[in-house]
């Protein structure tokens, strides 16, 4: 018969301090392993289908001589039944790693995506700055909270659904990041199933065609990162209509509210531009923070005799829309004499237009900031929300649009 070791007691066990193993007794292959530290943990050596396993259970005293006899026999138990508890416990750790992989919401897949140096190859910091702002301006508002394995296809439309034919450009390029984004997310196992943000035979059965007039009913846009050089040069223009389009632009007004304004809507006091509603698309009043930039600008402005207009046409009626987009021509023109590029919408392939500079406040605010898009949006006097929000949307976040008013002044200026 095989030697049996001396069961030793709870007390000579506490006396076990020399480096090595050392027998306990009571479960055949318990031991004691004690380091040169003076840690001590316990460990079953036992045979598991012809390999010599050494199995931890526990440190000691934290796991008592009595706990760690009785695991140990559980253990011995389960090997007698061709269980491997080394490979159990392996299994055991990558079910729940993937448990807390798939648990991952959307919002900390994309914050995970964006740390995870995919984007390092973009030589452009803004470039990668446009993703983490189209990501969280567009998609985390509306899935972030929601677990990245539950977000389908139908997800993805209420992302894009907003700005589908609005901005489809933009719309275009969030599906590209967010298909990226599952893409990584599976290879990572973050995610399994299929990627909800690819384009053929998923999101393209369920978007509307846009059609190639509502794409061209766009304008033109100065491109964000031109916007600085662009207005640098729009300050050099002389006249009034020069002026009325760097009003334009602070605000990102339309020239509508631009051509009509009178001294009567500025508010010095309260440094606001109250636009009365019949001047507005929407047929409602709406108000516009006056930054510094603004109020230096309007009171270097002559007040005309005979009007009240802001910026009146030689004949002291409104200016027309073509004036105000003459200014911008002739600033292309002059570019391209001077051998320059001018400034083209190289999607419209068109040169950039009054209108178009709110489309490039818009990308600014999305691509370059972390101001959310109802803020811009309420900016620019468009409808945010459905019927219900607008009802219960009693402020328009004036003070909140200010700040991003200054910062949109201080970016053109730089």
């Amino acid at each position: 018969m095989p030697k049996r070791t001396k069961e030793l007691s709870a007390v000579e066990v506490k006396r076990l301090v020399e480096p090595g193993f050392h027998a306990v007794g009571g479960v055949p292959g318990l031991h004691l392993r004690a380091n040169d530290g003076g840690a001590r943990s316990w460990i079953l050596r036992a045979v598991v289908n012809g390999k010599r396993r050494d199995i931890g259970l526990g440190g000691f005293p934290d796991v008592s001589l009595a706990a760690a006899r009785e695991a140990a026999r559980i253990k011995r138990d389960k090997i007698r039944s061709g269980v491997d508890p080394v490979e159990e416990r392996a299994e055991e750790r990558k079910r729940l790693m993937a448990e807390r992989k798939l648990g991952l919401t959307f919002a900390e897949a994309v914050e995970k995506f964006l740390n995870s140096g995919k984007l390092d190859a973009l030589s452009n910091a803004k470039h990668r700055a446009q993703w983490r702002s189209t990501l969280e301006t567009y998609a985390v508002p509306v899935v972030g909270s929601k677990p990245l394995v539950e977000v389908d296809a139908n997800d993805i439309k209420a992302v894009l659904d907003p700005i589908w034919t609005t901005k489809h450009e933009t719309a275009t390029r969030v599906r590209s990041r967010l298909e990226s984004v599952f893409s990584w997310a599976k290879v990572s196992g973050f995610l399994t199933g299929e990627n909800p943000a690819t384009w053929k035979g998923n999101l393209k059965e369920l978007m509307p065609t846009v059609k190639k007039e509502a794409l061209k009913s766009h304008h033109p846009a100065v491109a964000v990162n031109e916007a600085t050089g662009w207005f640098a040069v729009l300050r050099t223009r002389q006249g009034l209509a020069a002026r009325a389009m760097e009003f334009l632009t602070l605000t990102a007004a339309r020239s509508q509210e631009i051509r009509f304004a009178t001294w009567d809507e500025i508010h010095f006091d309260k440094q606001l531009w109250i636009v009365p509603a019949e001047h507005m698309k929407l047929r409602r009043e709406h108000r516009v923070p006056l930054t510094p930039a603004m109020v230096e600008l309007l009171q270097s402005l002559p007040r005309m005799a005979g009007t009240d207009l802001i910026f009146p046409s030689s004949k002291l009626g409104s200016m027309s829309d073509m004036t105000l987009g003459a200014v911008m021509k002739r600033m292309h023109a002059d570019a391209l004499k001077a051998g320059e590029n001018g400034w083209i919408d190289t999607s419209k392939r068109k040169p950039a237009v009054p209108h178009g500079l709110r489309s490039t406040f818009r990308d600014w605010v999305a691509e370059m900031t972390d101001y959310p898009g109802d803020l811009a949006e309420v900016a620019l006097a468009h409808k945010v929300g459905s019927a219900v929000e607008q009802a219960y949307r009693r402020g328009d976040m004036v003070a909140k649009r200010r700040q991003m008013m200054e910062d949109w002044g201080a970016f053109l200026s730089k």
